[in-house]
């Protein structure tokens, strides 16, 4: 859906591209755009409305493209996981695959020529990667143990796969919601440990009873950019657990945003384009008034209080399900980078232990559900737990990194190498009396969420004996859980070669590590 030509408001150069051809429209031109090679593609396709189906050219690998998926819930089963490691196996060496702060995938390495085939491929094992890039709806978020969880309110899975259904088209492709002023994330939780990050995200719904009705509270306006962070504020109304209702509020608030952006100022400045700045323009109680314009109906007040009571769990381990009898079993994925071998041997294990599911996490991890209690013992005697153990040492259990300047060419440092190299030297070196977020980020856009960390790492050029050298800003304090905040800058720059030492002193200092005795 285009913006109207309207000469008296001023669009930002996106908009302005947006409103000469709609992001979706390239999906009839991908053949035209394959046969004239990607060299030849215009800039605002190539660069720009190519996102829209999830294909991003990135200049640090020119020709070799990244495709971002969906994956609504983090839920993957052993066919799709395995038709993505055939995907990048193909492409030897430079195929790999990265799991998001989203619960997402995203495949690397991609030839531009290949990309028909590939979504033949996704459409044949019910995968899209529609409106995942760009001014969309991101990757809908959601417990990862969903269905399993002895301590779960609600089951949400159903529920997010009609959502995503309602803004792709079922995965076609949706002109209603693909011309937002923004990207917007959506997370609903259905247990009590806000596994879904419910503060940095723009539309997130949280289990509260009102009435001994389970429903959910609303937040909105959650985000983190190079400009600002910003902690999501509630929206002041509950919502029954009911799929269309929760799908019906999310559209009408996507309504909402998109058809404001222009009297509204948000199409002008995209630094100023977000949800919450239409949230605190309006105010909650003019923005909530919107929204039940749109719906044709009131929505009732919130819930005095919501059910997120428990501490985040990083579901990593050997776990009991509600199902008597099975486990789930959490996976730690080194800074979340897969390659193809270790994508068939998730889905071999999946397959053989559990009941065919793979679930990703927000911290970059995979969960295989529904191993019967007399196969765990075999389970942990598989090889690839040495890679991919289910107790990892302290600051590597907790890492989280965005993809960094191997293939970002918008991050200054390195960061997935880095992040587990530096994690493993002061693992080896500490004894660390209590978990430690570490969330490594290569630049502001903080893709690796360093606002969110207990130490938060964002990749800066800095000072250093009178030269430039690559370095990070620290940042410290972010909680998640029930009692969830946006951590604070308190370093501006120091050098990457410099970290270690800081990094040592701060954990003995302010988390009460020791050092380990001298061998």
């Amino acid at each position: 859906m285009a913006v109207e030509a309207n000469p008296s408001v001023k669009l930002n150069k996106i908009e302005k591209v947006k409103a000469e051809k709609d992001g979706l429209a390239v999906k009839a031109e991908l053949d035209q755009f394959i046969e004239q090679g990607w060299e030849n593609i215009d800039k605002s396709d190539l660069e720009l409305r190519l996102k829209w189906l999830g294909v991003f050219f990135r200049p640090v690998t020119p020709g070799q493209f990244m495709l971002r998926l969906r994956v609504p819930h983090g839920c993957l089963n052993v066919e799709q996981l395995t038709a993505l490691a055939e995907i990048i196996q193909q492409y030897g060496d430079e195929g790999t695959g990265d799991i998001t702060t989203r619960q997402n995938i995203q495949l690397r390495g991609i030839r531009f020529e290949d990309i028909p085939t590939i979504f033949k491929t996704l459409q044949r094992v019910g995968l899209t990667s529609v409106q995942s890039g760009m001014d969309n709806v991101r990757n809908l978020t959601g417990s990862p143990v969903a269905g399993v969880d002895p301590d779960e309110l609600i089951d949400t899975r159903e529920m997010m796969q009609k959502l995503q259904d309602a803004i792709t088209g079922n995965g076609e492709g949706n002109p209603r919601f693909a011309n937002l002023p923004r990207k917007l994330n959506i997370a609903i939780e259905g247990a009590r440990d806000n596994s879904i990050h419910a503060e940095i995200n723009d539309i997130a719904l949280l289990p509260a009873y009102k009435d001994e009705i389970l429903g959910f509270n609303v937040v909105v306006g959650g985000y983190i950019s190079a400009q600002r962070a910003a902690m999501s504020v509630p929206m002041g109304v509950w919502v029954p657990a009911e799929d269309q209702a929760v799908v019906d509020l999310c559209c009408a608030i996507l309504s909402v945003y998109r058809d404001n952006g222009l009297t509204e100022g948000l199409r002008e400045n995209r630094a100023k384009a977000r949800l919450m700045w239409l949230v605190e323009g309006w105010g909650e109680a003019k923005f909530r008034e919107e929204v039940e314009k749109e719906l044709g109906y009131g929505l009732a007040d919130a819930a005095p209080t919501d059910e997120v009571s428990q501490d985040k769990k990083d579901h990593l381990g050997v776990h009991p399900q509600k199902q008597a009898g099975f486990n789930y079993i959490g996976l730690h994925i080194p800074a979340g980078r897969l390659d193809a071998d270790l994508m068939f041997e998730l889905a071999r294990l999946a397959d053989v232990y559990g009941n065919g599911e793979i679930r990703l996490t927000v911290e970059q991890n995979a969960i295989i559900p529904f191993v019967p209690d007399d196969r765990v013992e075999a389970f942990l005697s598989e090889p690839l737990l040495e890679t991919c153990s289910v107790a990892p040492a302290t600051l590597s259990r907790s890492l989280v990194s965005c993809t960094g300047k191997a293939y970002c060419n918008f991050a200054m440092i390195d960061t997935k190498a880095q992040a587990l190299a530096v994690a493993a030297q002061l693992d080896a070196e500490l004894d660390i009396p209590q978990r430690v977020r570490m969330h490594w980020t290569g630049c502001p856009n903080s893709c690796g969420q360093a606002q969110a960390g207990d130490i938060g790492l964002m990749g800066a050029k800095v000072r250093k004996d009178g030269k430039m050298v690559e370095g990070v800003k620290i940042f410290t304090g972010g909680q998640v859980g029930h009692h969830s905040k946006l951590g604070e800058l308190v370093n501006k720059g120091v050098a990457c070669e410099d970290l270690p030492d800081l990094l040592r002193q701060m954990l003995i200092d302010d988390f009460g590590a020791t050092l380990k005795p001298a061998i």
